[in-house]
This record gives structure tokens, C-alpha cells and sequence, in this order.
């Protein structure tokens, strides 16, 4: 939630989306709604330290190493994202971009 809420606020120049924390909060609420959350623990932690040291990650991509170790220590294998390049690195994460799931992929997101 923390990600969405940093894009979505985030500037367009900036590569956010400009949104006002009233449209942000609906889309946070609606996300609450439809999808379970995952609970951060040591097991997160651990993944995010040995991710950060072994692919030598520092400043702003922190953050997609704490998303990847949280997908990681809880058995998930893909994210939809728009910015697929920023976890190529992360053995046993699919980065899917939106475009992907128009069309002819029905089954993108089959393990």
C-alpha cells in the first residue's frame, strides 16, 4: 500500500500520477476491499537484507527490494507493475506490465 500510495500521489514529472489524497484514499479503500494483505515479519526482513547485499541495491530501489522480499518470503511470484526493468534482477519474481494483460495473454499470470 505504501508503493500505491507513493505513485499515486507522486508528481507526473516525477513519474506519479498526480492524484489527490481524496482519489488516492479511494483507491487505497478499494484495493482494501478486493485484496488480502500481507503482514511484514522477520522472514520479509530477512529476504529484504540478503536481497539489498547480494544485488548491491541503495537509494530509491530499496523499495522494489522490499516488495520483492515480501513477495518472496510469502510464496508469490508476480507483480503487476509498470516499471517491469526494476525487478529483473529479483531471481523468482515475474514483473508483468499492464499491457501484457490486454489481449492475447488470458493466461499471463499462470504459475
Amino acid at each position: 500500500m505504501t508503493e500505491f500510495w507513493n505513485a499515486s500521489t507522486r508528481p507526473l514529472a516525477r513519474n506519479g500520477f498526480a492524484l489527490s489524497i481524496e482519489d488516492t484514499a479511494r483507491g487505497a479503500l478499494e484495493i482494501e476491499q478486493n485484496f488480502s494483505r500481507l503482514i511484514d515479519n522477520e522472514a520479509v526482513y530477512s529476504e529484504w537484507r540478503r536481497l539489498v547485499v547480494k544485488h548491491r541495491v541503495s537509494g530509491v530501489q530499496v523499495h522494489d527490494a522490499r516488495l520483492a522480499s515480501s513477495m518472496l518470503a510469502h510464496g508469490l511470484s508476480h507483480i503487476l507493475t509498470f516499471n517491469t526493468a526494476d525487478f529483473a534482477r529479483f531471481d523468482g519474481i515475474r514483473a508483468v506490465h499492464p499491457e501484457e494483460l490486454q489481449g492475447t495473454h488470458p493466461d499471463i499470470l499462470k504459475v
